[in-house]
């Protein structure tokens, strides 16, 4: 049987490149997507590259009523990708961020991936190989923020970095409440790539930094849990915290 696996925030860019390498590898992918007008147009350009198996779905994961809509459209699924985020915009002083700032990244970074786990958990449950990514950034690791001698050392703020420490901190509780069953719960930075999120300014390119997020999103039985890892790390290795 087909597996299927959900991406938010996969109408464009890294979640879009995402879509079409899983769907490359036989999987059934829903492309959720705010605006259902751009996630159809998007599959619509995977189906003129003769991959079928794709289908867009209204979700907008700050939004519980379109979560629930799209909980009750989807009746399997393997792979639960957290891609959706949102920066906030840069530069991003902590002293001067405001609260209501770190509240909008928040709910879309942190509490939209909390609750997009909580609507389908019960279907990945049913799964025999049950997987779930949460895309974030080495912006979240504590421990390179405290070393000046890295290279994104001054790159920090207020609400996006935080937000994604607090993403990797709750993909860790979630591996541990999960680890007496065959899930994998594992966070991914695809690493600095160009994209419309930071205005095209990275060297990396979509194709790789979807490639390491399809690697977790298909790990077999014997990989890694409750990890943390980034195309910045040498080999795509494993991430400080």
């Amino acid at each position: 049987m087909k597996k299927t696996a959900l991406i938010t925030g996969a109408n464009k860019s890294i979640g879009f490149e995402t879509a079409r390498q899983l769907a490359q590898q036989g999987y059934f992918v829903y492309i959720g997507s705010r605006d259902l007008a751009k996630g159809s147009a998007a599959a619509a350009k995977l189906h003129a590259e003769g991959l079928s198996s794709v289908a867009a779905l209204q979700l907008d994961v700050t939004d519980p009523a379109s979560i629930a809509a799209a909980r009750a459209s989807v009746s399997s699924l393997d792979v639960l990708i957290n891609n959706a985020g949102i920066s906030g915009g840069f530069p991003q002083p902590a002293s001067t961020t405001t609260s209501a700032l770190a509240r909008e990244v928040y709910n879309t970074n942190v509490f939209g991936a909390m609750d997009m786990v909580g609507a389908f958990i019960d279907l990945l449950h049913q799964s025999p190989e049950p997987r779930i990514v949460n895309v974030t950034s080495l912006l979240g690791s504590l421990t390179l923020h405290s070393d000046p001698r890295w290279k994104f050392y001054a790159i920090k703020g207020g609400a996006y970095g935080p937000s994604k420490s607090a993403l990797n901190a709750y993909t860790v509780a979630l591996a541990y409440d999960l680890r007496d069953t065959p899930f994998k719960v594992n966070a991914v930075c695809p690493g600095h790539t160009a994209t419309d999120f930071n205005r095209h300014n990275g060297p990396g390119s979509v194709e790789d930094a979807a490639a390491i997020i399809v690697k977790y999103a298909t790990i077999g039985a014997d990989g890694p849990t409750g990890k943390y890892f980034s195309n910045d790390i040498p080999d795509r290795g494993e991430s400080p915290w």
